[in-house]
């Protein structure tokens, strides 16, 4: 494994941009491929999209199934306030509450990680 650490943080709402959505989801599994430390996280309105990608129906579910390991989760705060925590919870993913209730950046910065925002 190299001794990169990269963390992809989306935080594109799929009904928006479904082409920045999937190129974060690319440069991640680029990233894994390649043998390099890389974690996914859905912030903001980002989780809308994790949402949408975990229905086994949606074209990008996919990356997510490839992806599973690697995806930390989606914030907390931002699940509850964009209405997505059914399929969130469906879909088995983590809620990050580790800065007062949200998806900590800083943490990531801390453990080395390389910020890649989408």
């Amino acid at each position: 494994m190299s001794e990169l650490k990269i963390a992809v943080v989306i935080y594109e709402p799929i009904g928006s941009d479904t082409s920045r959505v999937y190129r974060g989801l690319k440069t991640a599994l680029e990233f894994k491929e390649a043998g390099d430390e890389v974690v996914v996280v859905f912030d903001g309105s980002g989780v809308e999209s994790l949402a949408a990608i975990s229905d086994p129906k949606h074209k990008m579910n996919p990356l997510a199934v490839a992806l599973q390991d690697n995806i930390l989760g989606a914030c907390g705060f931002c699940v509850n306030s964009h209405g997505v925590s059914d399929p969130i919870e469906t879909g088995g993913w983590p809620l990050l509450t580790d800065y007062k209730g949200e998806a900590s950046t800083r943490n990531l910065v801390v453990q080395g990680y390389q910020i890649l925002s989408f």
